[in-house]
């Protein structure tokens, strides 16, 4: 049984590494020098919603390995605003030059203290967030993590967000679903669901593109 279930992974392993180098995605960041297909989700909802437009400060949450982070950055560099981006994750993230990064987690009050002292009395204006918890397999505990995430950067947002300013956040359709795009509603004028081109078919990620905090 243990050979057979070795065999099963080995395969699905494989498939996923061929259908991973085919992507036409991980083609594109390749050629185009982003760290992961991604960049494009963002790229496609920032052109179509003028996420960057008058921004100062960019808070990216969960961005390892840094696509999302190089987005904003050639985003604002074409806009020539004097931006500054600051990055948090987990996990170690390679140097990107006009990223300011903290490396710790997000849902610790350690970690939110360095990124109040980075803020030095400022708000954010666009709070990005790709942030996914780690999955354990089981669907119900891995929705409500994942639902949990979108509650810390909602709750972050209602304290360090500009008004007027922008979120945009990855979430899972489940249970939860309902109840977060109502608190989202709460707290913006407009909150839109959208599936960019870049993401895949098969999975169960939207984002949640909300505009004009109240």
């Amino acid at each position: 049984m243990e050979y057979i279930a070795y065999m099963a992974k080995n395969k699905l392993n494989k498939a996923w590494v061929q259908r991973h180098i085919k992507d036409p995605y991980v083609i594109l960041a390749n050629k185009d020098g982003y760290r992961s297909r991604a960049a494009y989700k963002l790229s496609e909802l920032a052109t179509e919603h003028d996420l960057f437009k008058s921004v100062k400060v960019v808070l990216d949450l969960g961005c390892a390995p840094g696509s999302w982070s190089q987005v904003a950055i050639k985003q604002l560099a074409a806009l020539n605003q004097g931006a500054k981006v600051i990055g948090v994750d987990l996990l170690a993230v390679e140097p990107l030059a006009g990223l300011d990064f903290i490396q710790g987690d997000f849902t610790s009050e350690e970690t939110l203290l360095k990124l109040i002292e980075r803020l030095n009395g400022k708000k954010v204006d666009l709070v990005i967030s790709d942030l996914a918890p780690e999955f354990s397999g089981i669907k119900s505990v891995d929705q409500l993590r994942s639902a949990s995430l979108v509650e810390l950067a909602l709750d972050f947002c209602n304290e360090y967000l500009v008004k007027d300013g922008n979120l945009v956040v990855k979430m899972f359709q489940s249970g939860e679903f309902t109840k977060l795009v109502t608190q989202s509603r709460q707290m913006f004028a407009q909150v839109l669901i959208k599936k960019p081109a870049a993401s895949r078919a098969d999975s169960a990620e939207v984002y949640l593109v909300c505009k004009h905090k109240r």
